[in-house]
């Protein structure tokens, strides 16, 4: 799951894709604009400065911008930066891969469903870009208004509704 520090970081990076190339974005304008808390922000964008996703310039005329072009910023390596794997589990992780000690890998069902969870995941963002992200449109979204109408579900009763997605 996508943590908070992973979804602040990248409507921060979104927000730097937004302005012209080179043009420098005040962490406080970036906060407020995004319903981000300004200190949490802080170490948002200096953990994505240390990664080489942002540029910053200390001083009045100070802040952040993109160190590279948004087209060539890949989305899943920003939140394998910011959140670690991908995997839902570590046994399903290409990564950070760890065994688990309380089943059979080679015929765990949980294992091999969370392998093909881990794959969708990548697939969608490793092959989106920072600029895509940026330049989706609201009648993009239609999917988000076809997920609306589906029946909440809780717990394991969930996996069922996200194959179906997944299909």
């Amino acid at each position: 799951m996508l943590t908070k520090k992973g979804k602040y970081g990248l409507k921060a990076l979104v927000h730097l894709a937004q302005l012209p190339a080179g043009q420098l974005a005040f962490v406080n304008d970036i906060a407020t604009g995004n319903n981000i808390p300004k200190k949490f922000l802080d170490a948002i964008l200096g953990e994505l400065r240390n990664a080489g996703f942002v540029q910053s310039r200390k001083g009045k005329d100070g802040g952040y911008r993109l160190a590279r072009p948004a087209d060539e910023v890949k989305v899943g390596h920003v939140v394998r930066v910011l959140d670690g794997p991908l995997a839902p589990i570590p046994c399903a992780s290409r990564t950070q891969y760890q065994r688990c000690e309380d089943c059979s890998e080679a015929t765990c069902q949980v294992r091999h469903l969370m392998l093909e969870v881990r794959q969708a995941i990548a697939e969608v963002l490793d092959q989106r870009s920072l600029a895509e992200m940026r330049d989706i449109v609201i009648d993009d979204l239609a999917v988000a208004r076809d997920i609306d109408d589906l029946p909440v579900a809780s717990g394991m009763d969930a996996l069922p509704v996200l194959v179906k997605l997944q299909a």
